[in-house]
């Protein structure tokens, strides 16, 4: 179903939201960044028009999105983008953070699949957080890393695409296709779970996609951005806002 999410998407963003007055959203700024094209088509593909969802597109949530992280690529095979964070008051959007630079997958954007470095297009949601470091103060539900905390890759088990505990040696899966979260070191020292291939989950679509500290280089898929930058973001989240990403 969100595969009919990618050409609208990419439509908007060639086109511009003002060829779609049902669609185009109203946009302020805090900080007087100008807010270029494709960010627009970005907000305007969640934002509904009256009281009608935007056509084409699956949300995440029931109820609109009062937080909206944008994840704006250049170019489908572009490993950089830029990174804002908008909320909406009284139907207008407002940037409150960035735009920041970000990495996405070394292969660019598009139709995740297991064993590509490629981040998937869409919206998705903001619903946990977790970190080897303490909480640093995000109010979404955070789990800390220890030694038996994974993120399952293997498309054969039940588990597939699921954070599991288990010891070393121990686990109920192919742990050489598993990703054993604290190994992974500085760059997971905080992280936000974006819910791609969650609820349902298709085994071999992709699993693991992270907002997640930058080393500054391209990722395996997941959406990376400085530490700083990061923290910033996971204060300004709000599970009450219904918050959600749109990578486009």
């Amino acid at each position: 179903m969100r595969r009919i999410a990618i050409p609208l998407v990419f439509v908007l963003a060639l086109l511009g939201g003002a060829a779609f007055p049902a669609l185009a959203p109203t946009v302020g700024t805090t900080d007087e960044q100008v807010v270029d094209e494709h960010e627009m088509a970005l907000i305007a593909a969640v934002t509904p028009s009256g009281q009608r969802k935007p056509r084409g597109i699956v949300l995440p949530h029931n109820g609109p999105i009062e937080q909206m992280v944008t994840v704006s690529v250049p170019d489908p095979s572009a490993p950089t983008a830029k990174l804002s964070a908008w909320s909406r008051t009284n139907g207008k959007w407002h940037r409150d953070i960035g735009p920041v630079s970000a990495f996405v997958g070394a292969e660019g954007i598009g139709e995740a699949k297991e064993g590509l470095s490629r981040t998937p297009i869409g919206v998705f949601g903001l619903t946990e957080a977790f970190g080897i470091a303490e909480n640093n103060g995000t109010r979404l539900p955070y789990f800390k890393v220890d030694e038996q905390d994974w993120w399952v890759s293997d498309v054969s088990s039940p588990e597939y695409n699921k954070r599991f505990r288990c010891p070393p040696g121990q686990c109920p899966f192919n742990e050489r296709a598993g990703e054993r979260l604290i190994t992974a070191g500085a760059v997971y020292n905080h992280a936000v779970v974006i819910d791609y291939n969650r609820n349902p989950v298709t085994p071999g679509a992709g699993s693991a996609f992270f907002l997640h500290v930058s080393n500054g280089r391209p990722t395996a898929g997941c959406v990376s951005v400085a530490e700083n930058d990061l923290d910033a973001v996971m204060r300004w989240l709000d599970p009450a806002k219904k918050p959600a990403i749109n990578i486009g």
